[in-house]
């Protein structure tokens, strides 16, 4: 039996332990909440992420980071994007040489611009054969109620890519394998910032023209990006790319899109915030990926614009109005 230590309590690392337990895998979550912790093994239940609904019995919780590590074939990143690097430097003493590093962090680090697996492979020192990424259209609350969906596993070396596949393989949870990792890394980050905007629009009253407008355009420069840093073009119409900008843009249960409603609705940033009581990785990704855009002479006018509202105190409107008023060009050579 394979093990898995899943570091983070959070929605969807919680979720994604459960996937790992129900395709028989060994799972332990590691957090920080001594109280959460002794619950989710007592009680087999996340009362703060999915209140209601039962883990199942063979997951455990600890603090403990060595405990969460030992022996572990996979170690499962799923805290911030933006606390990744500290967190990681403590843990590796615990990890073994050979173990798979699975990235479930959709961001992108600020002051480097660094997708999550460079992050990895930057502190771990591995290669990248040693590390995974999953991404797809994967809301936590719909998987811990085992809905069905599918997910991609992105790893170079596609025998890593295969074991993960074997190891979170359900009756409702489906993951397909690629070797494009910055592909689907991309397509995990971008989404978010597009889900802002689609969720101001939302929060403004605007309706489906304006948001399949957003959400096409949004598609255009992940898909701009993620050529010009080598990632394979058809990635980003499959799950890691329109999937999972689809189900970020358009549900309600997406962190993101309604963090955007709120800005849309008048909230500020710093009461959206206070609103949203998760990590909304848009917020602190979208400059770090605009910076990341610039360096290599991408535009990307949907997520300049979304900058300028979270970080410069842009009002939404005055977003869609800078947005509109762009120069018009042929659609195929904005693409």
């Amino acid at each position: 039996m394979s093990r898995a230590a899943v570091m983070g309590t959070g929605s969807w690392g919680t979720a994604f332990g459960m996937i790992l337990a129900d395709a028989g895998t060994d799972v332990v979550l590691w957090g920080k909440d001594a109280d959460l912790a002794a619950h989710i093994t007592a009680r087999h239940e996340n009362l703060r992420y999915h209140p209601g609904i039962e883990l199942p019995l063979s997951i455990r919780a600890t603090t403990d980071p060595e405990e969460a590590l030992r022996g572990a074939d996979f170690v499962v990143l799923a805290i911030p994007a933006q606390v990744l690097r500290e967190n990681l430097v403590g843990w590796l003493p615990f990890v073994r040489d050979d173990a798979l590093y699975v990235s479930l962090m959709k961001g992108i680090e600020l002051g480097t611009s660094r997708r999550m697996s460079e992050v990895v492979r930057e502190v771990a020192d591995v290669p990248e054969s040693q590390v995974a990424v999953v991404s797809g259209p994967n809301l936590a609350r719909e998987i811990m109620q085992r809905q069905p969906a599918a997910t991609v596993i992105a790893c170079s070396d596609e025998e890593n890519a295969r074991r993960l596949q074997e190891a979170s393989l359900t009756a409702y949870f489906r993951p397909y394998t690629n070797t494009d990792v910055v592909g689907t890394e991309l397509g995990g980050s971008v989404k978010n910032v597009i889900a802002l905007a689609n969720g101001m629009a939302v929060g403004m009253g605007f309706g489906e023209n304006t948001q399949a407008s957003l959400i096409t355009r949004g598609l255009a420069e992940m898909s701009r990006l993620g050529m010009a840093l080598g990632a394979d073009p058809l990635t980003f119409s499959g799950l890691a790319g329109l999937g999972d900008l689809i189900a970020t843009c358009q549900s309600p249960l997406s962190r993101n899109r309604t963090f955007g409603e709120n800005l849309g609705r008048g909230m500020t940033v710093a009461h959206a915030t206070a609103a949203a009581n998760q990590t909304c990785e848009g917020v602190k990704s979208c400059r770090p990926i605009l910076e990341l855009a610039q360096r290599h002479d991408v535009e990307m006018p949907i997520t300049e614009q979304v900058v300028r509202v979270v970080h410069d105190g842009l009002a939404p409107s005055a977003m869609v109005a800078a947005f509109m008023s762009r120069m018009a060009k042929s659609e195929r050579l904005d693409a």
